[in-house]
């Protein structure tokens, strides 16, 4: 027993030592593997510091429909253009910061290195807010701040909201954070704002609101002016509006227009059609190369109008330095009830008239707008016609007078802009501003981000097109099919 005792110990020592190295393997395999595992976390870790020091606007990618949290190339060229310094203060309590107006603020700091973003929690710092403003300042609001020059972005400002008479509860229906703080910014680093005068005293329409608050945005002060008691248009006038007058302008009130205008001024005019007689106001427009055909324009080709109405035009946008940016990006343009824009021929080799907006060659303007058709008529005026101009001429001592015509305000109404979302807006607020800037003044307008659903515009030639499309061809094809397959079916 002994003797066998002995045996199984020396055969267990023997198997022991023979596992031994095996062991070793495997420690040696694991020690690796853990090395590897350590390694490739130092990695991540190193990779998240690195991309955490990056700029969001590499490490976040904006998947909203409108583009909530990006600036745009309006935005992009001011800020490279700063040379001074801006500080945005967002007035929230700490946890309780907008965040869709937190990461806005975050792509302008890293966009420009004179923007500094901070927080400041009222509670903490409850006098902080007076320093810049009397008035009540709401949660998210902002306070830009650039030298002795601030401005109060208000957190309602950013948001626009509209009664749902449904529900009588307000919903939010457009972002307009970026056009908002883009705006303060060139407020405060411009001391020289613009003043856009408008005429009254001839039944003038008012403007529209939405064009009124972009004018606004674009930090120009808006003025009115009565020729009749000013006599003349002031020194300060960066540029004259006037917008659809019912009535003539006085003699004299054509001759403080046109010295205005020959002396480097600048203007943008609205025209509608009207009954009465406005030659004074006609001569202002003749005297530079242009004037307002008779009756009402409509259209021939179904491509360029739209709502089923010939009148109401889908002009081609053509690429001026008052149109290019509208022109690129594909907005479509409605303008009801325009008159046709003529070019004169006995006008000076100075002037220079470039078209912004035109008809295509079937269109022709109807005299008789008493008559029972909308047919082409004897009397007629043949198009094709321009509906807006651009218009220029160098006076000398480094002064270039230029006007902008349209021959229709409903360019500016808010329903018929909301008819191709947006795309009225955007040609008027760029035509205005085309003039207005200088290398003192920057006037930037950035139209709002609407959160509702966009308007498809569609001429009737598309309509048709895809009515036939949906309603004959798609059932036809299917039905062809489905009679092929029965017919082979039922040979077999």
């Amino acid at each position: 027993m002994k003797l066998l005792g002995k045996n199984i110990n020396k055969q267990t020592k023997k198997e022991s030592k023979e596992k031994m190295p095996l062991n070793k393997k495997y420690l040696r395999n694991g020690s690796y593997s853990t090395l590897l595992i350590v390694i490739f976390v130092a990695i991540v870790v190193v990779i998240n510091m690195i991309v955490g020091k990056l700029p969001s606007k590499y490490t976040q990618i904006d998947i909203s429909d409108q583009q909530l949290y990006s600036i745009g190339d309006e935005t992009k060229k001011v800020l490279n253009n700063l040379d001074k310094d801006v500080t945005i203060y967002q007035i929230a309590q700490s946890g309780s910061e907008d965040e869709t107006i937190s990461n806005l603020l975050q792509k302008y700091a890293d966009e420009s290195k004179h923007v500094k973003v901070e927080l400041k929690d009222p509670v903490v710092s409850p006098k902080f807010v007076s320093e810049y403003t009397s008035d009540q300042v709401s949660s998210n609001s902002l306070i830009v701040v650039c030298g002795d020059r601030n401005k109060v972005v208000n957190y309602n400002d950013m948001y626009e909201s509209t009664m749902d008479y449904n529900t009588y509860s307000y919903q939010t229906t457009g972002f307009d954070g970026e056009g908002q703080i883009t705006s303060a910014i060139a407020y405060v680093t411009t001391e020289n704002l613009p003043v856009l005068y408008t005429l009254e005293g001839h039944g003038e329409k008012e403007l529209d609101s939405t064009i009124k608050e972009d004018i606004e945005k674009a930090n120009m002060e808006i003025k009115t002016l009565n020729l009749i008691s000013e006599g003349s248009v002031p020194d300060d006038a960066a540029c004259l509006l006037i917008d659809s007058p019912s009535s003539d302008i006085s003699e004299d009130e054509k001759t403080a227009l046109l010295d205005y205008l020959e002396n480097g001024g600048k203007a943008m005019v609205f025209s509608d059609y009207t009954e009465s007689t406005l030659t004074n106001f006609a001569a202002v427009l003749e005297n530079y190369g242009v004037k307002a055909a008779d009756g009402i324009v409509f259209e021939g080709d179904n491509q360029h109008y739209g709502m089923q109405m010939p009148y109401y035009l889908l002009p081609t946008v053509n690429s001026t330095d008052a149109s290019s940016e509208t022109a690129s990006s594909g907005y479509y343009i409605i303008m009801p009830y325009a008159q046709g824009i003529q070019k004169l021929d006995d006008v000076r080799d100075t002037v220079t008239v470039e078209d912004i907006l035109t008809t295509s060659d079937s269109a022709y303007s109807k005299t008789n707008l008493q008559s029972e058709t909308l047919e082409k008529e004897d009397g007629d005026v043949e198009g094709p016609f321009a509906l807006g101009v651009s218009i220029k001429e160098d006076v000398g001592d480094g002064k270039k007078t230029q006007i902008i015509y349209y021959s229709s305000s409903y360019i500016m109404d808010s329903q018929m802009n909301q008819l191709v979302s947006g795309g009225n807006e955007k040609l008027v607020t760029e035509s205005l501003n085309s003039m207005v800037s200088t290398e003192e003044t920057t006037t930037v307008s950035i139209p709002s981000k609407s959160l509702e659903v966009s308007y498809l515009t569609i001429s009737d030639y598309d309509a048709s097109f895809w009515k036939i499309c949906t309603i004959g061809l798609i059932p036809g094809i299917f039905l062809v099919a489905g009679f092929v397959i029965w017919f082979k079916r039922r040979k077999a």
